[in-house]
């Protein structure tokens, strides 16, 4: 009877202490997301909290249940049909509470178990697909329909705070839904209706503000960047990228001092200069930084006679509680190429020259990799990572570029290396503590640039300035001659565009060269972990694993191609490496695990694609 009785007792404290341990368990994982843990993003292995992981903006995890002994052993753990509509998917992964948050094109949010795949909820904006009816182009009186979109209906991701999931949509709302129903909690409109912005980047929680950029210097939009307040919607501060029309008050003195870069009336149309991705946060400097795009319309000539035309193409350092600027550093004076500034900005501590630096790191469309100070914007270093035509080199105390001659295509065609898909673009860079390294999505490219004999802008419409049109078809308003819808050919320049030559490049930013590279492998973004790990995929649909010290292939799947950003995530002690894929259409959420046996389900068939909205 005693045995019994201290057993009965045994078992209840066991009962006990399993249910209290369960509780507390519970208690940790369902806390809400809040401004300390975000702070502390970096140190939570288990979740992936915003889209760049962290304020710095590393994309580098700390797990390495996953390494470069077992990596092999990967197989799919689940797989999730997204049935979204064609187009470039750019998404990056968020996981909190046991809950994968992706988007896919047109602005759809996808909330997925992450353990299983299987859906909780999904919420559609239900955008139309058309910016103007079909063949109003032309017309003054036509009445807007949809966004007007620069390069697809893509989406990079939301962003997750206080219970609720943050997303940008293409029609410039930013929604806040209920992260556990994805009902709808307030929306916002960021722009007038008419105008041609569109949402496209990761909303970025600072203070329990939601800072959010937005798109459109195709179509030389006015850029600017917004902080509203998470809980109501409420905009608190705005701050505009290019100076507006000069007759009237400056916002700030940042605004004025712009202005007198710029010559003309480019504030007709707004100058571009759009902070569509890159966003970063340096709570000990209390340093909001962001990146803004090229100049609309591209050739110089149609939007500036002269000057540097500030902020374009540049890394601009505000005050996240006001919104009030700090510093800049331009990468490309009086953009005249499409060379963005808007690409991933890491913040870290390197070692440079027995000098402990706290550095901003970038590598934009330009082609050039930068290290600045981030207190104060100082140039560092800088050098190209891929082939650069452009320039022949950056000033070695100020960074500015010393532009080649004879580049402008102002009064005849030239070819210049790279193109307009830039360097690196939207793909995510990922950046290792363990190894020093950056691992950059590269693209060696070149194109031939050819400015319009005349130009009209039109709303709607891409107000590039330039002829660009595949051969039989209509080149885009404001870029022909009154005399025919394609002008007649330029002569060959010297020296013709080549093929693109993509790669990944593990490049080293205290010495500026690169440790290794391999061939094809920027077909999507990249994550790097403390398992000596990178993974990273192809144009053609290869997802693969690297050594993250010297780049020996361990592992590959493949996939339908088009890859947006991976990540990697634990849930019940198993760690998951994720990624969304498929451009064609119908594209899928893959989740890999250590010896995981689902089978790679076939590609999804897929209807004949629709016919490209107006304007794009």
């Amino acid at each position: 009877m005693r045995t019994a009785a201290v057993v009965k007792v045994c078992l209840a404290v066991l009962i006990f202490l399993l249910i209290a341990t369960a509780r507390v368990a519970t208690a940790q994982q369902s806390q809400p997301v809040d401004n300390q843990a975000l702070l502390n993003a970096d140190q939570n292995p288990n979740d992936w909290l915003m889209s760049p992981r962290d304020y710095a903006g590393t994309r580098y995890s700390p797990l390495k249940q996953i390494d470069a002994s077992n990596a092999n052993r990967l197989g799919l753990a689940w797989y999730y049909d997204t049935d979204s509509f064609p187009g470039t998917l750019e998404s990056t992964p968020i996981v909190w509470n046991g809950t994968l948050y992706v988007t896919t094109t047109w602005s759809v949010v996808h909330a997925i178990d992450a353990r299983t795949g299987q859906e909780k909820w999904r919420w559609d904006p239900s955008i139309s697909h058309h910016n103007f009816p079909v063949g109003s182009a032309g017309n003054p009186n036509k009445v807007r329909t949809g966004p007007s979109v620069c390069c697809g209906p893509g989406n990079r991701g939301v962003a997750i705070y206080d219970g609720k999931i943050f997303v940008g949509t293409l029609d410039n709302v930013l929604a806040a839904l209920d992260a556990q129903t994805g009902k709808v909690v307030w929306q916002v409109r960021t722009s007038e209706q008419s105008a041609d912005y569109s949402i496209t980047g990761a909303p970025l929680i600072v203070k329990g503000m939601v800072i959010v950029g937005n798109g459109g210097a195709e179509y030389a939009v006015r850029g600017y960047v917004t902080a509203y307040d998470a809980e109501t919607g409420k905009q608190l501060w705005r701050f505009y990228t290019v100076p507006g029309d000069p007759s009237k008050p400056f916002e700030n003195k940042a605004m004025k001092e712009a202005a007198k870069t710029w010559k003309g009336e480019w504030y007709k149309l707004g100058g571009g200069g759009t902070p569509w991705d890159g966003f970063a946060y340096d709570p000990k400097l209390d340093l909001l930084y962001l990146g803004t795009a090229n100049g609309g319309p591209w050739v110089s000539k149609f939007r500036s006679q002269e000057g540097d035309n500030l902020y374009l193409c540049s890394i601009i350092a505000l005050k996240p509680e006001t919104g009030k600027f700090v510093w800049y550093f331009q990468t490309v004076p009086n953009d005249e190429w499409d060379y963005d500034a808007t690409q991933d900005i890491t913040l870290t501590d390197l070692t440079i020259n027995g000098k402990t630096e706290h550095v901003l790191l970038q590598a934009p469309k330009d082609g050039y990799f930068y290290v600045l100070d981030r207190k104060n914007g100082r140039f560092i270093s800088g050098q190209n990572f891929v082939k650069v035509t452009w320039a022949t080199g950056l000033d070695p105390k100020t960074g500015r570029p010393m532009e080649a001659k004879d580049v402008r295509y102002d009064e005849s065609p030239k070819t210049v290396w790279p193109g307009p898909a830039g360097g690196h673009t939207w793909n995510a860079m990922s950046f290792s503590p363990d190894t020093g390294l950056a691992y950059i999505p590269s693209l060696d490219s070149s194109f031939l640039y050819v400015a319009a004999k005349q130009f009209k802008p039109e709303l709607g419409e891409y107000n590039w300035g330039i002829v660009f049109a595949f051969p039989g078809a209509p080149a885009p308003a404001g870029t022909t001659t009154p005399a025919a819808a394609t002008p007649p050919p330029p002569p060959p320049p010297p020296q013709p565009p080549s093929r693109p030559m993509g790669f990944l490049s593990a490049w080293d930013p205290v010495t500026q060269t690169e440790r290794w590279r391999a061939a094809g492998m920027n077909g999507g973004g990249t994550v790097t972990t403390a398992g000596n790990l990178v993974f990273a995929g192809s144009n053609t649909g290869e997802f693969a694993a690297f050594g993250a010290d010297k780049g020996e292939k361990l592992w590959s799947v493949k996939l339908p191609p088009g890859f947006a950003n991976p990540i990697t995530y634990m849930v019940d002690g198993k760690q998951y490496v994720a990624i969304l894929s498929g451009r064609s259409g119908k594209g899928r959420v893959y989740s890999f695990a250590l010896d995981a046996n689902t089978p790679i389900p076939p590609t999804p068939n897929l209807p004949p694609p629709p016919g490209l909205p107006a304007g794009e």
